[in-house]
């Protein structure tokens, strides 16, 4: 039988690669806290493995370390969007198949988290909600506040910025082009009629900054991309602005997104994202108060979760992960490859060679 570690698992899903045929070994719950370096506990139960399969798991990553635990490793299959918690490169060069899940489930969810951040944050959501549940009504000086810019009708017209418009960023701007609001994006590697199908003006990072009420993050976590908000582009955001990062929490310089919040910089910060998840218990996010909307990593349940058939995954992007493996353990090259660059070095070593 060929060897299954799920090294965070998602449910039942192991069910069906374990009726198809397969052993599945399940990673443990610890290997998500950050305290602990679980990098060999996760090398030991990887040995020997044809596949790993699991959602994110930043805190214990597949690293060089863990594939080399297994000399017939096959593919390392996320559940997830992104594989920054995969050492990439590593599988390239040692011939192994990465693949992701970049399902509407997924990224469709976070756009929508996104839009809620913004609204909560813009609407004053979360202080009045505090305010009514301790007994109080209006908290002091909120009806005073508004942002955007002033128009004939008294509506304060909101300037969105958007820095990144792949799937997600197009996706926030899709919802909200119907609000008749200033969308702003900025994206250097993306075609311009992109742009025209947002409905969003193409602008370079410095002035979307400087301009927006809203910003939203939404890029890859890349050498390029990391802490590529810091201090110096918090100061160049207006200081009744808003954040919003669902993407990654390492695209953001946390320890200065906190100063900014709290010195008055900008105004307050949506986050589904962060640079230790779960976050310290002693974290500064958490005595920011209601400047601050804070939920787990993730997106929201869709339709497609919770509705798959016994033995099914718990949506669209397990049921992925499961098919990817199981052409993988048949020795064919797998739909969602995200390292195309293996595909020759895979193919000559297990092309054809099925173990089941």
């Amino acid at each position: 039988m060929p060897k299954v570690f799920q090294f965070a698992p998602t449910g039942q899903s192991h069910r069906h690669l374990e009726a198809a045929g397969c052993e599945v070994v399940l990673g443990k719950k610890e290997w998500h806290d950050p305290t602990r370096n679980s990098e060999a506990d996760v090398a030991a139960a990887a040995t020997g493995a044809d596949a790993l399969a699991g959602t994110s798991m930043r805190q214990a990553p597949i690293t060089r370390r863990v594939m080399e635990a297994a000399p017939d490793l096959r593919i390392v299959a996320k559940a997830s969007v992104g594989v920054d918690d995969v050492d990439v490169d590593a599988a390239t060069e040692m011939g192994i198949l990465v693949t992701h899940a970049p399902v509407e489930s997924n990224w469709g969810n976070i756009a929508e988290v996104t839009v809620t951040f913004m609204l909560a944050l813009l609407k004053g959501v979360n202080d009045q909600d505090a305010v009514i549940k301790a007994g109080g009504w209006w908290p002091e000086g909120s009806l005073g506040r508004y942002v955007g810019s002033r128009k004939a009708d008294g509506y304060a017209g909101v300037t969105l910025g958007i820095i990144g418009l792949g799937r997600i960023g197009m996706r926030v701007a899709q919802l909200l082009r119907p609000w008749n609001i200033t969308i702003l994006a900025c994206d250097p590697y993306i075609d311009d009629y992109r742009f025209l199908e947002a409905g969003a003006i193409p602008t370079d990072l410095e002035t979307l900054l400087r301009t927006s009420d809203v910003m939203t993050l939404h890029v890859v976590l890349t050498k390029e991309t990391r802490h590529m908000i810091g201090a110096e582009q918090f100061a160049m955001m207006k200081r009744n602005a808003y954040f919003v990062n669902t993407s990654r929490g390492e695209c953001v310089d946390e320890a200065a997104m906190c100063e900014a919040v709290e010195t008055g910089v900008i105004a307050g910060v949506g986050l589904n994202a962060f640079e230790v998840e779960p976050i310290a218990p002693n974290s500064p996010l958490r005595r920011l108060g209601d400047k601050v909307l804070l939920r787990p990593h993730g997106g929201t349940p869709s339709a497609a979760q919770g509705s798959q058939p016994a033995g099914r995954g718990e949506g669209q992007n397990t049921d992925w992960v499961n098919t990817d493996v199981l052409r993988a353990l048949h020795g064919e090259v797998p739909i969602h490859v995200y390292n195309k660059a293996a595909i020759p070095a895979w193919l000559k070593r297990f092309g054809g060679k099925s173990l089941l």
